[in-house]
């Protein structure tokens, strides 16, 4: 039996957790949220972020030392915007050997991985945590009601990896070992960006200048532009064809539960920026992404159309159809 620390309670960590009770599995999570942690305390459900689905058992705090203390594994579940403002809280409370995995998928400030910096935090103080990454095609929904589901556990240490994917799958959530974390948070990031320009195809269905052939061909753009530039950062060119890549992209750009897609339906649907992120519950990581990931292209001479023109409708520096003509010649 593992005793995990989940830190995050949104729809994916919440999930998780429950995954792995499921299997006799010691869970503890962690939030900063109230509303949550009262749903939680008072019916043993996550009302906010996945209404109807018990965690029996699981046990909630918002303090994060009770949460991690014995824990063998630590999984940051948050999202990339909050996971490093989190380790900085976490690194006091560390013991030695306690194991971190982290599911941000995105790009931290200055175009760093998000575990390159979790290192270098863990490193200045002299720690020597083992890290490791988890990312592919994981819905929380479907997730936590059993559907099949798989994904991969990337780290630099290929023994880690595999004994990590080993510990953490479950009947129904099946892990492979990968040692390409680099390609697996880059590909977790860049899918993002894919997804929200697909989805707002689907916004333009309403009025005819959507549609499925419209988003294959939007889908295909940005699949060929992550091919080519992807590989350009360090990243191995196999991971585009695993489910960090390819299959972490399908299901974000297609599923209705995908954050990034909604973001780009609701932009689709003549909703402004502004007014799409106040309404969306959780966040979507394709804004930031397309951003950060246009400055660290451009960084290095590397020719993005296809995310420069995203940029350009976040922006605002282009209407629908200006964007529409672009991303298609991208």
């Amino acid at each position: 039996m593992t005793k995990i620390a989940v830190l995050g309670l949104g729809n994916f960590g919440t999930a998780l957790a429950r995954n792995w009770l499921e299997e006799g599995n010691t869970v503890t999570g962690w939030t900063v949220e109230q509303e949550v942690f009262d749903s939680m305390s008072a019916t043993s459900i996550n009302e906010k972020y996945l209404p109807g689905v018990p965690l029996t058992g699981l046990d909630v705090s918002m303090d994060i030392a009770e949460t991690v203390t014995g824990a063998d594994i630590v999984v940051l579940a948050l999202p990339s915007g909050v996971v490093l403002e989190v380790v900085d809280q976490l690194l006091d409370h560390l013991a030695e050997g306690q194991i971190l995995m982290d599911l941000a998928k995105g790009l931290a400030p200055g175009d760093q991985l998000i575990s390159d910096v979790i290192e270098e935090k863990l490193a200045a103080k002299n720690l020597h945590n083992p890290l490791c990454v988890m990312m592919g095609p994981t819905i929380a929904p479907e997730l936590a009601r059993g559907v099949y589901t798989t994904a991969l556990v990337a780290s630099k240490d290929s023994a880690l990896a595999a004994n990590m994917a080993e510990t953490l799958t479950t009947r129904t959530l099946s892990l492979a070992a990968a040692d390409d974390p680099l390609g697996a948070e880059y590909w977790g990031a860049f899918k993002n960006v894919i997804a929200l320009a697909c989805g707002v195809v689907d916004g333009l269905k309403e009025d005819g200048r959507g549609g499925d052939n419209l988003k294959a061909a939007v889908f295909t753009a940005g699949y060929r532009e992550a091919v080519r530039l992807i590989p350009e950062l360090g990243a191995k060119a196999d991971t585009a064809l695993s489910a960090a890549g390819i299959g972490d992209l399908f299901v974000t750009a297609t599923s209705p539960h995908g954050r990034n897609r909604e973001m780009g339906e609701r932009l689709g649907k003549g909703q402004t920026l502004e007014e799409a992120q106040g309404e969306m519950v959780m966040v979507s990581e394709g804004v930031r992404a397309a951003r950060m990931f246009q400055a660290l292209f451009q960084k290095q001479n590397l020719p993005a159309p296809f995310v420069d023109t995203v940029c350009a409708l976040l922006d605002g520096d282009i209407d629908m159809d200006g964007f529409l003509n672009q991303v298609m010649t991208a």
